[in-house]
């Protein structure tokens, strides 16, 4: 497994917004998606990313390992890291061998053997619901509702934490319908202890002028991050009525 090798766009080597804790993140090239709120573009294509062995990778993040304490540990995030199923499964299991908590953030657009064998070895998953309606997955995203919740209901038999996120895109899921059906999809799966919404930002634009191609929300308003946080606390009040 250590000579596995994965395509990696880009690595921050302490993050602290990619899981609980701080955390080595290393950013996975490639997805079969086109999210209209994406903020990596240029993670799109894994034709000109950098190739690491498995044992490179988990090498350079155990560098960090001092700094991760009770919490943190390693997030494969993207791109969609499960284009490269093998490889994560590969990192997974060393860090595992190496006592490096694991997680992994991803839309849940991918669910075959290569995949479960991959989540064996995971500690968290960072899972995005991205809207509540198929509508709006099949318009804005590229895949299905059905298939997001598919993916979270495995994690629920596989007893695998999740911390659900989703962006906050006014105008488009901002509205109180959303908030109830995804309260009711996290009820629904008692691997869900956690929820984060997330502001629609615009700081993405560069990239997407950069690489000479439309951002498909470049016309919509940010988000206001008072009015999303009091969105999210009422949101966790409703799911984990105390």
């Amino acid at each position: 497994m250590q000579n596995i090798k994965g395509k990696i766009h880009s690595i921050q080597s302490l993050g602290t917004v990619d899981g609980p804790g701080v955390r080595f993140v290393a950013f996975l090239a490639g997805c079969p998606l086109r999210c209209s709120c994406c903020h990596n573009p240029d993670t799109w294509s894994a034709e000109n990313a950098d190739a690491y062995t498995a044992g490179e990778l988990v090498s350079k993040a155990e560098a960090f390992k001092s700094y991760f304490g009770k919490r943190g540990g390693i997030t494969l995030s993207g791109g969609e890291p499960l284009c490269q199923p093998e490889f994560v499964e590969a990192v997974f299991a060393l860090c595992k061998e190496r006592g490096i908590n694991t997680c992994l953030d991803t839309s849940g657009c991918f669910l075959d053997s290569k995949v479960k064998n991959a989540l064996e070895f995971c500690d968290r998953v960072l899972l995005d619901i991205k809207y509540t309606r198929s509508d709006l997955y099949r318009r804005h995203v590229g895949m299905e509702l059905s298939q997001a919740v598919e993916f979270l209901d495995y994690l629920n038999e596989q007893k695998i934490p999740v911390t659900v996120r989703q962006v906050i895109v006014p105008g488009i899921n901002d509205y109180e319908e959303n908030f109830e059906a995804l309260s009711d999809i996290i009820k629904a799966h008692d691997c869900v202890d956690s929820v984060e919404l997330l502001p629609f930002r615009k700081i993405c634009q560069t990239k997407y002028d950069e690489m000479g191609i439309e951002f498909p929300f470049g016309g919509i308003d940010e988000a206001n991050s008072l009015t999303v946080r009091e969105t999210e606390r009422r949101l966790k009040e409703n799911i984990w009525k105390r």
